[in-house]
């Protein structure tokens, strides 16, 4: 079993920046891949981001691209998303998720953490 646990949402003005962080504990942490996705009032979870177990490969949804990274630290069994230049449609709550396969399709991860809220004001 993987306890993911999410933290670092808040309130930020557009253009602003903040970072994520995920810490997990159970299963070996360094042999999953990770995710962020996100859900915004009233819509479906959107995939973020993801990185491979070993940090060697990213993927991000193309609304994030170039202003969200993704990382992780294994030694600490923690996955970081900075998230730069923020928009108002960026506003959602923030999930991370691990799994085995390498897939960014949200009913193929089994692993998710609480979610925090990230709130952008124009």
């Amino acid at each position: 079993q993987v306890q993911l646990v999410e933290s670092g949402g808040g309130l930020v003005q557009a253009g602003g920046s903040l970072r994520l962080s995920c810490a997990a504990s159970g299963r070996t942490f360094s042999t999953l891949n990770r995710g962020w996705f996100r859900q915004a009032p009233g819509k479906e979870r959107d995939f973020v981001a993801a990185i491979s177990w070993g940090g060697g490969s990213t993927h991000y949804a193309d609304s994030v691209k170039g202003r969200f990274t993704i990382s992780r630290d294994n030694a600490k069994n923690t996955v970081y998303l900075q998230m730069n230049i923020l928009k108002p449609e960026d506003t959602a709550v923030y999930y991370c998720c691990a799994n085995t396969p390498w897939t960014w399709k949200q009913s193929d991860y089994p692993y998710w953490g609480q979610g925090t809220q990230v709130t952008v004001s124009s």
